[in-house]
């Protein structure tokens, strides 16, 4: 992931210090919990992050913010995270064979086609050659299915899905591999052979998704 600048004065994403008051009433914070968490002082210019409602001093969390967009208690995401995912393309196609799993529906067929390249500043070894790759990745055709594509469609674009690194199937260096967003590569094989059926797939990869701050508005 790439720094991101996120603004701390924008006021539809950080409460102002003067909502404090009902925002630890409603937490129940006492005097010993109302520390910064990020310098382990007591909070001094209160700022009230609104998704979790956790609360640091203003100028911490403000640096924080500024190396990563996220709550460093819970991880909750603020802002846009732009990964470091190198050039490629994303095509979607729909098939009338169905996964196993989901009977009644036909699938959606999800290609990858990731050039090689030289890495820039944002990768391990700036100005080495990583290789590309070719993948495809299946999803159900029914409503969550296409929930899921949509929030892979929004990750690509953010260059979250792929990043430059090291190879854990094959232990190769300088190559462009998956960022942690897991894929059915297979349509059949259960999950050990990275395939359907798996009843809890999709839940999963949404979750993973929302980690990287990709969910529905």
């Amino acid at each position: 992931e790439t720094p991101m600048d996120v603004d701390i004065n924008n006021s539809e994403t950080f409460l102002p210090t003067s909502q404090r008051s009902a925002t630890s009433g409603a937490s129940g914070m006492n005097k010993e919990e109302d520390m910064c968490a990020i310098c382990m002082e007591p909070i001094n210019n209160k700022l009230v992050l609104p998704k979790c409602k956790h609360e640091f001093c203003t100028p911490c969390i403000k640096k924080a913010m500024t190396y990563k967009p996220v709550c460093p208690v819970c991880q909750t995401v603020y802002g846009i995270q732009q990964g470091n995912q190198p050039e490629g393309t994303m095509s979607v196609d729909y098939i009338g064979d169905s996964l196993p799993g989901y009977e009644n529906y036909g699938s959606i067929v999800i290609k990858y086609d990731m050039r090689g390249g030289i890495q820039t500043k944002e990768h391990p070894n700036p100005g080495m050659p990583y290789s590309g790759t070719r993948r495809t990745a299946f999803l159900p055709a029914n409503e969550e299915g296409k929930e899921v594509l949509t929030l892979l469609q929004k990750a690509f674009n953010q260059k979250l899905i792929f990043t430059v690194g090291d190879s854990r199937v094959s232990g190769r260096s300088n190559v462009t591999t998956w960022n942690d967003i897991h894929h059915k590569t297979s349509m059949t094989g259960g999950p050990a052979m990275y395939g359907y059926p798996d009843p809890n797939y999709l839940k999963r990869v949404k979750q993973e998704l929302k980690n990287k701050g990709i969910e529905n508005n």
